[in-house]
C-alpha cells in the first residue's frame, strides 16, 4: 500500500496518471545500464591463448606434413607433443575458470572449445596412424 502510495504523490499530476496507478499499470522502469563487479578470469584468458596457439600449430604441423608427403623432420612430432601437453593444460585451466563465481565465462568457454578441438586433432591423427 505504501508503494502504491508514492508513486500516487509522484504521478499525481494527471488524472490519466491517477487513474493508472489505480489499475496497477504504472511498472518499475528499466535501468538503461547495469555495473557489475564480474571480471574475465586470468585463467580463461590464458586456456584461450593457449587453445589458439595449440590450435594454429597443429594446423600448420598437419598442413606442412601433408605438403612434404609425410617426410617430416622431429621438429614438427615435437611441436605435436607440446601442443598436447599445452593443450590439456588450457583445457584443465578453463574447466576452473568456468566453475569461478563472479566471473565472466566467454574466454573459459573459448578455451575448452579451442583445446578441446587441439586435442581432437592430436587424436585424429593417432587414430590415423594406427591403421597406417
Amino acid at each position: 500500500m505504501k508503494f502504491l502510495f508514492e508513486q500516487y504523490r509522484r504521478y499525481s499530476s494527471s488524472w490519466l496518471c491517477q487513474l493508472q496507478i489505480c489499475m496497477g499499470i504504472i511498472m518499475s522502469q528499466k535501468k538503461n545500464y547495469m555495473f557489475t563487479n564480474r571480471r574475465h578470469s586470468r585463467k580463461a584468458i590464458m586456456s584461450t591463448v593457449f587453445g589458439v596457439l595449440c590450435t594454429v600449430s597443429m594446423i600448420i604441423v598437419i598442413f606442412l606434413s601433408y605438403s612434404s608427403s609425410g617426410n617430416i623432420p622431429t621438429g614438427y612430432g615435437f611441436t605435436g607433443l607440446f601442443a598436447t601437453i599445452l593443450s590439456l593444460n588450457g583445457l584443465i585451466l578453463g574447466i576452473f575458470s568456468v566453475r569461478e563465481t563472479d566471473r565472466f565465462k566467454l574466454f573459459g568457454w573459448l578455451g575448452i572449445l579451442l583445446n578441446g578441438a587441439s586435442l581432437g586433432m592430436v587424436s585424429g591423427i593417432l587414430y590415423a596412424a594406427s591403421y597406417l
